[in-house]
């Protein structure tokens, strides 16, 4: 099996996304500006309104480039919904090297989880990245921060210290979980959230060829908190995912059983309640919950293809239109 060992420039080809964004500002509905030490800020939907154009740029920048992303419209079971597609041919390094919100940013009151191509080269997850055997070293580091707090200048300082960078050469874009564009953003990991659960039931995620999905769009909702029910069951009971992986049928009989969210405990109510369940701590959760609703594992060794799981249409729309 061949590794990816070959930089592939994500931090690069998301700030050219970012320097789009913000070029066209009002285009977007974004405001881009520097900090008085240098780092430029791009704001999706803290202040501004933001956007589902906003929110497309916005994925593309977290999967550092490598992902495509654009709207559709689904149909889950009597109700149609607004969804997104998303594909990629280097899912390892776009969304577990990148997409991921692995980092968590804590300076002060302020908190935020970092997705994004700086992970690759500040490499804070030394663990994930030492299994993924992929880094970057830039010089132009593009970091997005799900958080309805705009980033000071300390914090700038602080995400910058750890990457080994100036502050004046990083972009960070933020966008909370129920702005519009954070609702897209989230619902175009439905490739990662898959991912990211093979990853931890031990399987090496290199071996994943390319990987395509979808997922319902989340009506805004009143606060992040609901928002982050709802954005959840888009992918848990909503999302599907398809994976091409050089395993065996043996390998992936096993993995495919285990890979939906419905293969947790904890599945089968909406997420708001499972979050209230246990007190509002999210880390009470099942770990093995956080996954596409359906997926299908196809072997590049024999072309047979397992399927596991299903769409959710109930818990759906209790979610999303109550």
């Amino acid at each position: 099996m061949d590794r990816q060992m070959t930089s592939l420039r994500m931090n690069e080809a998301a700030d050219e996304i970012a320097d789009t964004m913000a070029d066209q500002p009002e285009l977007l509905r974004v405001r881009s500006y520097r900090l008085p030490g240098g780092a430029r800020v791009i704001d999706a939907g803290v202040d501004v309104v933001g956007g589902i154009e906003a929110g497309i740029a916005l994925s593309e920048i977290c999967m550092g480039g490598l992902g495509n992303v654009s709207c559709i419209p689904l149909q889950i079971g009597n109700q149609s919904y607004a969804g997104v597609t998303v594909w990629t041919d280097h899912a390892a390094v776009a969304c577990m090297a990148s997409q991921y919100a692995g980092w968590s940013i804590s300076v002060g009151k302020f908190f935020a989880m970092g997705s994004g191509p700086l992970r690759a080269h500040a490499r804070v997850e030394r663990e994930l990245f030492e299994r993924l055997e992929y880094e970057e070293e830039t010089e132009e580091g593009v970091l997005v921060l799900e958080t309805r707090t705009l980033p000071t200048d300390e914090v700038a300082a602080w995400i910058a210290e750890k990457a080994r960078l100036q502050p004046v050469q990083l972009t960070l874009l933020v966008a909370p979980t129920s702005s519009l564009a954070g609702g897209v953003q989230i619902s175009a990991r439905i490739i990662e959230t898959g991912l990211h659960k093979i990853e931890t039931l031990g399987f090496d995620v290199r071996r994943v060829v390319s990987a395509i999905g979808t997922a319902p769009l989340p009506p805004v909702a009143k606060n992040d908190l609901r928002a982050i029910g709802r954005t959840n069951d888009c992918i848990l009971y909503g999302g599907q995912a398809r994976y091409t992986v050089r395993a065996s049928d043996a390998e992936l009989e096993k993995l495919a059983a285990q890979v939906p969210a419905s293969a947790s405990h904890d599945y089968g109510t909406p997420f708001y309640e499972i979050f209230q369940r246990y007190g509002g701590d999210f880390y009470k959760i099942d770990p093995l919950l956080f996954s596409p609703a359906e997926v299908w594992l196809t072997s590049t060794e024999s072309g047979r293809t397992f399927h596991a799981g299903r769409l959710n249409p109930e818990v759906l729309e209790a979610s999303l239109y109550t």
